[in-house]
């Protein structure tokens, strides 16, 4: 834990603009308040976002008081003598999850889940209030046999389609289907 703590300290003293402490522009200043900046962030933005793909946001979590200050300047001593408490304080001043807490499980899956079955009954009743009020009771008469077989005939008569349709499958000659 202390490398991770170290290295922003490192490149904040090799870069100034990332050591600076409300420092930012006026319109920067309305958005972020008085946090410290850390580094330079996903894109270069003044902004806090968890995110387990870039775990480094470019502000801290919270925003600066007298117990954190003091809590920084022991930091900066030993780390034996932070007691766990502070450490974890120290923790959730720079960051407002862990990564256990990103990736957890959000239970989101049981309303998309809700919602398709909402979705599937409501298409499903839709469907049969269609079939029972709406289409015709019986089919048009142009769907009996032997009108579908006439008109088959008829197809083939006309030669219709002849390079790949019906006419193209039908032997004038033997008056039955080519194989």
């Amino acid at each position: 834990m202390f490398l991770i703590r170290a290295i922003p300290r490192v490149v904040a003293s090799k870069f100034n603009f990332l050591s600076r402490t409300c420092s930012a522009s006026a319109s920067e200043r309305e958005v972020i308040g008085c946090r410290e900046v850390v580094g330079f962030g996903r894109n270069g933005s003044l902004q806090y976002t968890d995110r387990p793909d870039f775990p480094f946001p470019s502000i801290r979590f919270l925003a600066e008081n007298p117990y954190l200050q003091a809590l920084r300047e022991k930091e900066k001593g030993d780390w034996n003598s932070l007691s766990i408490d502070e450490k974890k304080c120290l923790y959730r001043a720079s960051f407002c999850q862990t990564f256990s807490e990103m990736s957890a499980p959000t239970g989101e899956w049981k309303s998309v889940m809700g919602w398709t079955l909402i979705w599937l009954a409501s298409s499903i009743w839709f469907a049969m209030f269609i079939k029972k009020f709406v289409m015709l009771p019986e089919l048009p008469p142009t769907f009996e046999l032997e009108r579908r077989q006439a008109q088959l005939q008829r197809m083939i008569d006309i030669g219709n389609n002849p390079i790949e349709g019906i006419a193209s499958k039908w032997d004038y000659e033997k008056n039955d289907w080519k194989k």
